[in-house]
């Protein structure tokens, strides 16, 4: 096997493995949609921080990836690089070993390029693969979830009223945000972001285009659900998606049926306005959010994260 640096000479070639490995897992995640074509691929091979596998002149796999980011998941203080989904792929023979190859060549460009937490998006029953980052040190992190825009059989829940909030509420919804950071920070999920103030928690949504549906009791927001344009794969350029960018409920709520019944209250409206799939993103290092979603919709993607040991950026540097 050759490894050479993912360049804008092998976007074509990616660009089909990208497809194959989306249709792949879409035969195992029905609630995918049908895709005619992945991404743009040239901006992940621009950068020179990819890597490509041939076997004679047949290329058999890719790993790009976006520039190194500061402040890795909003929660840390190092940098951060990420493959997301369809800006890797790898023909059906041998994944292992050819994302092994990939990964330790690109690996080091990552490093030298200062970023010390990886990430890495795959499909979630592409199991090869995973198991192979899992041995250099990976572990899954967050998921990508998806359902058809369709009701969740559930029993009403008549003592709350289901609405959508009117920009001029949207500050209504700010206490649940900040119980809502708050709950990041507890055992185990121990990720310490800093919530917004006010103002920005506003600003942000209104340049989201963001929408709020909430359940209410008794004049009182019980629980929110945030719905947005913007995804964090390639579904979300389509016509028919939405994604939900924040949800809570209350905590004395919880287990009597009131967030399935908001969600299919927004549902009902996006499906009448033409939207055809719902998707949401969590960590799975979330008991909360795990538990929840995964009863409801598709998981079709697991993001594997490795932190390596910083200090390894100081002795490079050594002389």
């Amino acid at each position: 096997m050759r490894i050479e640096t993912f360049g804008v000479g092998h976007v074509s070639a990616a660009r089909a493995l990208a497809l194959a490995d989306y249709d792949r897992e879409r035969r195992l995640s029905p609630g995918l949609p049908p895709v005619q074509a992945v991404p743009n691929l040239r901006e992940y091979a621009e950068n020179g921080l990819g890597a490509a596998a041939f076997e004679g002149e047949r290329m058999v796999g890719f790993l790009g990836c976006v520039p190194p980011f500061d402040n890795a998941f909003r929660s840390t203080d190092v940098k951060g690089i990420f493959s997301p989904m369809g800006a890797n792929g790898a023909v059906p023979e041998n994944r292992a070993r050819i994302y092994a190859a990939m990964y330790q060549a690109a690996g080091e460009k990552w490093v030298k390029a200062g970023a010390v937490s990886h990430a890495v998006c795959l499909y979630a029953h592409e199991e090869e693969a995973q198991r192979q980052f899992f041995c250099c040190g990976f572990g899954v992190r967050c998921m990508d979830a998806i359902r058809p825009m369709e009701p969740i059989p559930c029993a009403p829940c008549g003592e709350y009223a289901y609405v959508e909030l009117p920009e001029e509420e949207y500050s209504l919804v700010y206490p649940l945000e900040l119980a809502l950071y708050q709950h990041y920070r507890e055992s185990p999920f121990f990720m310490n972001r800093t919530p917004p103030t006010e103002a920005e928690f506003l600003t942000s949504a209104r340049e989201e285009h963001a929408r709020y549906f909430a359940a209410v009791k008794e004049g009182r927001i019980c629980a929110q659900l945030r719905i947005s344009s913007e995804g964090e794969t390639f579904l979300s350029a389509g016509s028919g998606y939405r994604h939900i960018t924040g949800a809570y409920c209350l905590p004395e709520h919880r287990g009597r049926g009131v967030y399935p019944n908001l969600l299919n209250a927004a549902a009902a409206v996006l499906k009448a306005e033409g939207y055809t799939h719902l998707g949401v993103d969590f960590e799975s290092i979330n008991p909360t959010a795990y538990g929840f979603w995964r009863k409801y919709f598709s998981i079709y993607t697991h993001g594997l994260v490795r932190r390596i040991d910083e200090r390894i950026l100081c002795s490079r540097q050594s002389p």
